[in-house]
């Protein structure tokens, strides 16, 4: 084999190819696996041999790579020279994120809290019986008690039914006048249906002054329920049974997507359930050393999910826990 002629003719191949194709084809057919070049090295056996081929490879090796970087600034100038943009058309646009409904409503309802001078917080989501349950003058025999209605870890810890144990850590915390609204999540096992669902936000509120009536109460959730739904939606009070309120009540509010005609979302009632609400129980005062004689004060809670269900007018609560990027880039 004429070595010498063989790297003249490679040299020659490789410096005239003009394109990246036609310098890929030159070196895979004198540097590749299955070239004469590779298959001589690979049967090497004396020195001398081994010295000529490896230095006609690595020659070959340089030229390529020196070819290479040839076209590439070939390319570059072409591309520079020819290769126009014009500024002034509009670009792509790109598709953006935005925060989930659920994290919408919260804000909008931290903003209508604040407006009012309440404070937001959050506490443990990971709770006690004894603040979940015994604080809160829940009875022994409350269903909510039960290990089919709620999460335990174990006979003293659980996840949280509701965010009505912060009002207890704010009692507790300090002296009233307290104005506060606690959000966040909640964990009951509930059955998967339009409205319900075993994970879930809420926001619980909680008023302690001297003089505070259910008229307060009754005007904080007008004030709030107008702001999140509009003046447009009729909102009423029925009233209800809570373990630490009395008395108590439940706000409902029209529902949107039937008119209030009655439909499979509102159980054909025309209303839509938001939650609970009433005066403190005195009950409540005595278990974190309040003077119930002194202080007055109301409480109220509502789900969150259920505040968006309304607000958009969606039938059935579980698409904003499914993550479907259809429904959610609606919002």
């Amino acid at each position: 084999m004429d070595w010498e002629a063989h790297e003249t003719e490679a040299q020659s191949a490789i410096a005239g190819a003009s394109t990246q194709a036609q310098l890929e084809a030159a070196r895979v057919g004198y540097l590749g696996r299955k070239s004469e070049l590779a298959l001589a090295l690979r049967a090497v056996r004396d020195r001398e041999t081994g010295m000529l081929l490896n230095g006609i490879r690595n020659r070959l090796e340089t030229a390529v790579a020196e070819r290479q970087a040839q076209l590439e600034r070939a390319e570059l100038d072409r591309a520079l020279t020819e290769d126009t943009v014009d500024v002034t058309l509009p670009g792509d646009e790109l598709p953006l994120g935005h925060l989930h409904p659920i994290t919408q409503t919260q804000r909008e309802i931290e903003d209508a809290f604040i407006g009012l001078g309440y404070e937001v917080r959050d506490d443990r989501e990971v709770e006690t019986t004894e603040y979940n349950f015994d604080k809160l003058a829940f009875d022994p025999w409350h269903p909510a008690r039960s290990h089919r209605a709620t999460f335990f870890f174990d006979e003293n810890r659980l996840l949280r039914t509701e965010t009505s144990p912060s009002q207890i850590h704010a009692l507790e915390e300090r002296e009233p006048p307290i104005y506060m609204v606690s959000i966040g999540r909640c964990y009951r096992r509930d059955t998967i249906d339009a409205t319900h669902y075993p994970i879930f936000h809420q926001f619980e509120g909680l008023a302690v002054d001297r003089g505070l009536t259910l008229a307060d109460l009754k005007g904080t959730l007008l004030h709030v329920m107008r702001a999140i739904f509009g003046p447009d939606r009729r909102v009423r009070f029925r009233t209800h049974y809570f373990p630490f309120t009395e008395p108590s009540m439940e706000p409902d509010v029209s529902c949107g997507i039937c008119g209030g005609a009655g439909c499979r979302t509102c159980r054909y009632s025309g209303w839509l359930e938001m939650g609970g609400s009433g005066v403190v129980d005195p009950r409540v005062f005595e278990n974190v050393g309040v003077d119930p004689d002194v202080w007055s004060g109301f409480a109220f809670g509502c789900g969150i999910e259920r505040v968006a269900q309304l607000k958009h007018d969606i039938p059935d609560i579980r698409p904003l826990w499914e993550g479907d990027l259809r429904v959610l880039t609606q919002f």
